[in-house]
């Protein structure tokens, strides 16, 4: 983000406090229960959506120095991600390519070679075929450069391992076509120089849409957060922008006021303001005052989502007890607010067997659901 966006930003949302008005999209819109409760569209949404376009797997930084490895399922695949010996990070399917056994079993670890428990075949973090037991007399004539682990495009970028789960896709050259303009921001945000304090994890009972679009508007925080966040926030007020299929979202805090009484050049959008960054499909990013709250996400069902939840911390942040602490503080309160949002979400979720309502209704203060659900609905269309 750069200098002027950030002080456009400010001055958007100081206009809208002043007029006491919410960022309004034309009209209001509907988004039919099925997009929610419906098998068959989420089975599409996990082979148009899931499977077609690049999803964050991992962090850079958890696959740290030469040779190391994570081996975890993710959308129903087993992946194993090395990094080899000159840096580069490889995606391949977790899977022996002689009977279909698991190859490695450990989640995370450091090797140069991965040995098949069941016969013995061997890969090297390259992905090439090392070694087969016995190979002349049972395999004289194989083709060893067809028989390499089944590699996933992938790209590094950002701080985060990007992959398009489908083997047969085309290699990822530019994230940035897919980000859509948002590599400004994240250059700014820095990402890539952030490391893990604190993390944690939970299963919801509710589709992946649904938790999405709780952090997409504002006009609940006075009402569901009135006890943990909503005093610090304008009631109803946010503005939006769509980078392609992602989202900018600003909430501004009430400090937003004393803004006018700063002098513009001293303006600092993180000091008044919390920006959440929806990049699809599976990620958002609360950015605050010191630190990224990342939330990246992993439908197993129609009706189930794992969420993983990390404060990313600056590199450059003292390493001590008191910061620690000073971490975790932060991190219970935003957890604290979610899992109000989440209770939120589970009802919500179960609510819909009810047929009680035929489609949810979006204010025109709550346009930014609506522009997701209508990206998925193209992406999940073409």
């Amino acid at each position: 983000m750069d200098r002027q966006t950030e002080v456009s930003l400010l001055r958007e949302v100081i206009g809208l406090a002043d007029q006491k008005s919410a960022y309004l999209d034309p009209e209001i819109s509907h988004s039919p229960i099925s997009r929610y409760m419906s098998p068959e569209r989420y089975e599409r949404e996990h082979t148009m959506l899931f499977r077609r376009k690049p999803i964050v797997v991992a962090q850079s930084l958890e696959l740290i120095g030469e040779h190391a490895f994570i081996a975890k399922n993710f959308l129903g695949l087993p992946l194993l991600l090395t990094r080899d010996g000159e840096g580069k990070v490889n995606v391949f399917l977790n899977v022996c390519r002689h009977r279909g056994a698991k190859i490695e079993r450990e989640a995370t670890g450091c090797k140069r070679v991965f040995t098949c428990p069941y016969h013995g075949w061997s890969w090297s973090n390259h992905g090439d075929l090392r070694a087969v037991p016995h190979e002349g007399q049972g395999f004289p004539d194989l083709p060893r450069a067809e028989r390499g682990l089944r590699r996933l495009p992938s790209h590094e970028a950002h701080g985060f391992i990007w992959v398009i789960a489908n083997p047969d896709a085309a290699e990822i050259t530019d994230i940035g076509r897919w980000l859509s303009g948002l590599d400004g921001d994240f250059n700014w945000l820095g990402l890539a120089d952030h490391r893990i304090a604190v993390m944690e994890t939970i299963n919801i009972k509710a589709n992946w849409k649904v938790l999405f679009e709780g952090g997409l508007e504002a006009y609940h925080f006075r009402v569901a957060h009135k006890d943990t966040i909503g005093p610090y926030f304008h009631d109803n007020l946010s503005t939006y922008k769509q980078f392609g299929p992602h989202i900018r979202a600003v909430l501004p805090r009430l400090s937003l006021s004393n803004l006018k009484d700063v002098p513009q050049e001293q303006w600092d959008i993180r000091q008044h303001a919390n920006l959440l960054y929806m990049v699809l499909p599976n990620i958002q990013m609360l950015v605050q005052q010191d630190h990224v709250m990342l939330f990246h996400f992993e439908p197993k069902g129609v009706d189930l989502t794992h969420v993983r939840m990390a404060t990313l911390v600056p590199n450059s942040a003292p390493q001590t007890a008191e910061m620690q602490a000073h971490w975790e503080k932060n991190q219970k309160i935003t957890v604290t607010a979610l899992a109000e949002d989440f209770e939120l979400g589970e009802e919500i979720q179960s609510g819909f067997a009810s047929r009680g309502n035929p489609s949810h209704i979006f204010g025109r203060y709550e346009g930014a659901l609506n522009r997701f659900n209508l990206v998925v609905e193209e992406l999940i269309a073409t």
